[in-house]
C-alpha cells in the first residue's frame, strides 16, 4: 500500500484535514490553529498549490492584503483517498 507523499507528510496532513473540515481559511487562522511557523506554513502551502491541491485567493480588505486557501476538488479527493488507505490499513490489522 503506497501513500501519497503530498498528503502523508505530517504538517501537510494537518493542513489538508483543517481545510477539509473548515473550508476556505485565511493564512493567519491556519497558522494560529495549527501552531506552524509562518515560513513553514508558506512552504507547505506552496507545495500544495504547485500540486493543484490548494487554491489561493488574494485580495485586499480594508486596504490590507488577505490571502485565503481552500482545497481544490483534486485536493479533497487526494485527502479522501489517503483516509481510505489509512482505514484499509487499520481494518487489515484485524486479519
Amino acid at each position: 500500500m503506497e501513500f501519497d507523499k503530498l498528503v502523508h507528510q505530517p504538517t501537510r496532513l494537518q493542513i489538508f484535514a483543517y481545510l477539509y473540515r473548515h473550508g476556505e481559511t485565511g493564512f493567519t487562522e491556519l497558522q494560529e490553529e495549527l501552531g506552524i511557523t509562518e515560513g513553514n506554513l508558506a512552504s507547505h502551502l506552496g507545495t500544495m498549490e504547485d500540486s493543484d491541491a490548494v487554491a489561493v485567493e488574494k485580495e485586499f480588505v480594508d486596504r490590507k492584503p488577505k490571502t485565503t486557501y481552500r482545497l481544490t476538488d483534486g485536493g479533497e479527493t487526494a485527502f479522501e483517498d489517503h483516509i481510505d488507505r489509512l482505514e484499509a490499513l487499520i481494518d487489515g490489522l484485524d486479519e
